[in-house]
């Protein structure tokens, strides 16, 4: 019996197998409000058979988008647009969900496919703000730092986009603390050099992202599960790394977070990663291991062997493919053939199954 295809029981919900969609930025958004793009895109992998379907980093602020075209959930325009794309990913089984985050000093850049370069403010940018006045690197605008009044607003930002996330019908939401990222960039000493209750110490640092996190988990309804997504390392010697990871986990499983999403990097441009097939798997494994928290393993997941030995491994609890899935919607069909796992199509392509 294959593990991949297993379900899973987080709180109330049950995922019908252990591969999710791992939120991707589309970069399609006209003032942070989604269209028939991300229908299509979306809800296509629900058909696909994925078992839960996250839309990509929508930001909290109009401030926290990483470009202009950038989803946004600040306002209720943008939860009624999201509403219909959550009601079509149910009703394909799948289970619709979100990530909620701010961009922080990576905020006010151009799609990458238009060369990533800084947007100024004459032509839609605005001003990034950081836990310090740092660049993210040579060419990139300097931020400015957050006040202690500036990191309520955005606590209570993160709360706002909580609510319409669930009045738009989402079933899971993922707190975004990786990739360089405002929360990121509190919990790296190399991005936070503050000196007052949120930098310096690793328990300063991990203040506003827990902060965030307890906000969060406290207004999301007690029966449907809330996420973490993190870089576990920066890869850079003296940043943020595996051992502070696994004390953040720690605390986060006391807030009651249900699932670690271990991604790594994006903090510094000059990392140097060692990239490879299932290169951070092993992260998800040793927070698992460690903390005792359900994880999932992310990055360069494309054969449906390899999927299934992380499962059946227990390496983690579930796999979030990326790339793969713009490759093939219908890779966990495709999947199951191979593994010989029972998966049901939907009714409207069965006439093509083999």
């Amino acid at each position: 019996m294959s593990q991949l295809f297993s379900p899973l029981k987080i709180r109330s919900l049950t995922l019908r197998n252990r591969i999710l969609v791992s939120p991707m930025c589309q970069y399609s958004c006209r003032d942070g409000v989604v269209d028939a793009w991300h229908l299509v895109h979306l809800g296509s992998r629900a058909v696909g058979g994925a078992a839960l379907v996250m839309v990509e980093a929508t930001a909290v602020t109009p401030e926290g988008r990483i470009s202009p075209s950038d989803c946004g959930l600040w306002n209720d325009e943008q939860a009624e647009a999201f509403a219909p794309i959550a009601s079509f990913i149910a009703a394909q089984g799948a289970v619709p969900a979100i990530q909620l985050g701010h961009a922080g000093r990576k905020a006010s850049v151009q799609p990458p496919w238009t060369g990533g370069a800084v947007v100024a403010d004459v032509d839609g940018g605005w001003q990034p703000v950081a836990p310090s006045p740092l660049p993210f690197g040579p060419g990139s605008r300097q931020p400015r730092e957050l006040s202690d009044t500036e990191l309520k607003t955005i606590c209570a930002c993160f709360e706002d986009s909580t609510r319409r996330a669930r009045q738009a019908g989402f079933q899971v939401v993922e707190v975004h603390m990786a990739h360089g990222y405002l929360l990121h960039q509190f919990l790296s000493p190399l991005s936070n050099l503050r000196s007052d209750a949120f930098g310096g110490s690793l328990e300063n640092r991990m203040h506003f992202p827990l902060e965030v996190a307890r906000r969060v988990r406290e207004l999301w309804p007690q029966d449907l599960p809330v996420m973490v997504r993190i870089s576990a390392t920066d890869w850079v010697d003296g940043g943020w790394d595996l051992s502070q990871s696994f004390e953040l986990c720690r605390h986060l499983k006391q807030i009651g977070i249900d699932l670690i999403d271990c991604s790594s990097a994006g903090l510094v441009p000059d990392a140097v990663i060692p990239a490879g097939p299932g290169f951070q798997t092993p992260l998800a494994d040793k927070i698992r291991k460690a903390v005792g928290i359900a994880t999932g393993a992310v990055g360069m997941i494309t054969a449906p062997v390899q999927a299934e030995q992380i499962i059946a491994t227990g390496q983690a609890d579930v796999v979030l493919l990326a790339r793969e899935l713009l490759r093939d919607p219908y890779w966990p069909m495709h999947a199951a053939q191979v593994l010989k796992a029972e998966h049901p199509w939907p009714v409207q392509y069965e006439r093509a199954r083999l």
